[in-house]
């Protein structure tokens, strides 16, 4: 074995060992700086080579490197790639828990014949005494901390007991520190090397541009299981990641793939390890097109050809968004991000923090609202990522994500950000963005009160605009380096010198205003007016019919089958009662009582225009989603107060009523009226129903505005709940 006597020529030991004829980026010097015996912290985006920076070296320095990684299938997966390389199995080790005493004897065999060059580690194995004994008797050549982010609770993995390594090095024995990871803020960096002890080592960091990766932000409707299929069947045979937050929704989502022909499987945490692993490696051997998962799955997974990756839930960080997204296109060809984004979903993840430590909860809050900024803003994707992990992206337009390809119109905004700047000045730099907004825009709350800046000249200085623009406008002047936020201090915002100098000479300074995803009502399920593949003369056609039928029944049209339905029919083409049952908001019951005039009407057309059904795109639904529906009728069969139903369920009343909406809109009978005599006068739910028997549109803020104030949503949407069951049923 080589020893660092003198200067090796590592592209010869690079050739010899991997067969590669050249390092990528700023390898060559990490593995100089490591042999040289010096402490090195690497900041490399997923794909740029981090493995290698320690396998190398540890092939050519004398002893043991010690590995300290955060899962056990990341070890496994690199332990085989090593092993690869080698005539010798013992090359390359892992212990954790997996692995019964006798494993554990046969890789403290290898080691101590002075076989093993690379132990992979998890930080709960390397705490434990007996490792800790067995590791002072060896040499060691020195440690690696990969996903070194898990140290920082800043990170978006972070995991306490990776605090503990420094201490169990010093323990064990000092010797040089690599430590390495794909996503680090500057904070997280600082945060990282104070914990490891190697404030003074040397920082390589690659740019975190990967300029083959195209990224999109998509609203996400209750059709979004449609969408996803509908975009994997247009990516046939691609490999491709669909990451959920839920393991729940991973099982749920995987089974609909697989009704719909997608060869799909689930992968998180829960499941059992044997089954895990099995799906884990049916994918990399491109056994599995498609592998729905939690964040659980992926962390170091080496598949060069990943082609797509979905965010079925928008991620609950930044850094867990680029490193997720960073799994697609490793091998620099084509890499789609596409994340489905609404603002719900941002107030479920808000739900899952309480209960934990206050400090706790004010960061998730802060990596939220930045995955906000990110969804929400018109800005080109790449510059505000990038800006996020401090580096700056000079390019105007990346060419590459949805907010370049489709710019919208810019618009001066040089008085709103002098408004701001001179807003945060006043406050003596000592608040957050939604402070601000609500001192521009002139608002008492109680936490403005108690600091009587009611009485400042910034008070109220931007009442014109709404909160939208002024959102816009300070993510954007963080972007162009106006503003600054101190993370330390939970984001507060700071004025930076440029900030200054703009304030006492203004120049032009140009905004897009934000994307728009308020404006996803959960009743669409999918998108109207032709922007989905709808077929605009069978869509007029379907109408027709509908008004129709609607004179004939007495019943407004929207009681037959909703907007939405008929775009899907519009674009899926069903002309049996069963596929009309695949159609979003058509139950059996529906299909039975409407579906047959609809279903000839469609086959007509198909057959006159010899159209090509697109039976690929019918989305099958499995079985399994019904479950709660079917309790949910058995409880109000039963007579059981909704809000209790909902409590047993575990859901929002909100939520319960969603499920109630769509089990009546499919056609299923239910009889509320126990609930409503409970809850509600005579009169007024009358004159909802009869507001209802007279409208055209079944639309909740319709109803709202023109009922008038003394009618709350919840109440509207119970009535309406009624008469459609009574009405259409």
């Amino acid at each position: 074995m080589i020893k660092m006597a003198g200067k090796i020529n590592l592209t010869n030991e690079l050739k010899k060992y991997f067969g590669f004829d050249k390092f990528k980026g700023t390898q060559e010097a990490i593995i100089q700086n490591l042999l040289e015996g010096h402490d090195t912290f690497v900041l490399m985006p997923t794909g740029g080579g981090k493995s290698l920076c320690y396998q190398l070296p540890s092939l050519l320095m004398e002893g043991t490197a010690i590995v300290v990684s955060p899962l056990i299938a990341l070890m496994k997966n690199q332990v085989d790639a090593m092993r690869n390389f080698s005539e010798d199995d013992g090359i390359a080790h892992f212990i954790n828990s997996s692995l019964n005493k006798g494993a554990i004897d046969q890789v403290k065999t290898d080691i101590l014949a002075g076989k093993t060059k690379l132990l992979y580690v998890a930080p709960e194995s390397l705490t434990k005494e007996e490792n800790v004994e067995f590791l002072r008797a060896i040499k060691i050549s020195f440690y690696a901390v990969d996903e070194a982010h898990c140290i920082s609770e800043w990170g978006h993995d972070f995991r306490p007991e990776y605090r503990r390594i420094r201490p169990i090095i010093n323990e064990i024995g000092v010797a040089p520190v690599i430590a390495l990871t794909a996503t680090a803020t500057p904070k997280v960096q600082h945060d990282i090397q104070k914990n490891l002890g190697m404030i003074d080592a040397k920082v390589f960091k690659s740019s975190f541009n990967r300029a083959n990766l195209y990224y999109e932000v998509r609203a996400k409707t209750v059709n979004v299981d449609k969408d996803i299929i509908k975009y994997i069947k247009t990516n046939p045979e691609k490999s491709g990641i669909v990451y959920c937050l839920s393991r729940k929704k991973v099982e749920e989502l995987a089974e609909i793939l697989q009704a719909n022909g997608i060869n799909a499987r689930a992968y998180h945490a829960g499941m059992d390890s044997a089954t895990r692993s099995q799906n884990q490696d049916d994918f990399l051997m491109e056994k599995l097109d498609v592998i729905v998962a939690t964040i659980a799955f992926g962390m170091g997974i080496d598949k060069p050809d990943v082609r797509f990756v979905i965010h079925y839930d928008i991620p609950k960080s930044l850094e867990g968004y680029y490193q997720e997204t960073g799994r697609a296109g490793r091998d620099g060809g084509e890499g789609q991000c596409i994340t489905f984004y609404t603002n719900k979903d941002l107030q479920k993840l808000e739900k899952f923090m309480q209960g934990k430590p206050v400090a706790e909860q004010e960061i998730g809050k802060q990596l939220l609202l930045e995955t906000a900024a990110y969804a929400e803003s018109s800005v080109c994707r790449r510059k505000t990522l990038l800006h996020y992990f401090g580096e700056e992206y000079m390019e105007e337009n990346c060419g590459n994500c949805d907010n370049c390809l489709n710019p919208k119109k810019q618009v001066e905004a040089q008085e709103l950000l002098c408004t701001v700047i001179e807003a945060v000045i006043a406050v003596k730099e000592n608040f957050k963005t939604d402070y601000i907004i609500d001192i521009i825009q002139g608002r008492e709350t109680s936490e403005v009160q108690a600091h009587i800046h009611e009485d400042l000249e910034a008070f109220g200085s931007g009442m014109g605009e709404d909160d939208k623009i002024w959102n816009a406008v300070i993510r954007q002047a963080l972007i162009g380096g106006y503003l600054s936020k101190d993370v330390e201090n939970y984001g507060l915002l700071k004025v930076t010198d440029a900030g200054h100098k703009f304030l006492k000479k203004p120049k032009s300074f140009k905004i897009t205003e934000d994307n728009d995803f308020e404006e996803v009502e959960e009743e669409a399920p999918t998108r109207g007016g032709g922007a989905c593949a709808v077929d605009p003369a069978l869509y007029s056609m379907l109408k027709d019919l509908r008004k129709k039928l609607s004179k004939k029944l007495e019943v407004p049209p929207y009681v037959i089958f909703q907007d939405p339905s008929l775009e899907a029919m519009a674009t899926i083409y069903p002309v049996t009662l069963d596929e009309l049952q695949n159609i979003p908001g058509v139950g059996a019951g529906k299909a039975k009582r409407y579906g047959e005039e609809f279903c000839k009407l469609i086959k007509r057309h198909c057959e006159e225009n010899e159209i090509e059904r697109p039976e690929d795109l019918r989305v099958r639904t499995v079985a399994n989603k019904s479950k709660m529906k079917v309790a949910i009728i058995q409880a109000i069969d039963r007579k059981v107060a909704l809000d209790d139903i909902a409590l047993s369920k575990g859901i929002d009343f909100g939520d319960l009523l969603d499920e109630v909406e769509a089990i009546v809109y499919s056609g299923t009978k239910l009889n509320i009226d126990y609930f409503l005599e409970e809850i509600m006068d005579d009169d007024h739910l009358l004159d909802i129903y009869d507001y209802f028997k007279e409208s055209t549109t079944d639309k909740i803020d319709q109803a709202l505005s023109e009922l008038g104030e003394d009618y709350g949503e919840e109440e509207v949407r119970l009535v309406r709940i009624k008469f459609i069951s009574e009405m259409a049923n």
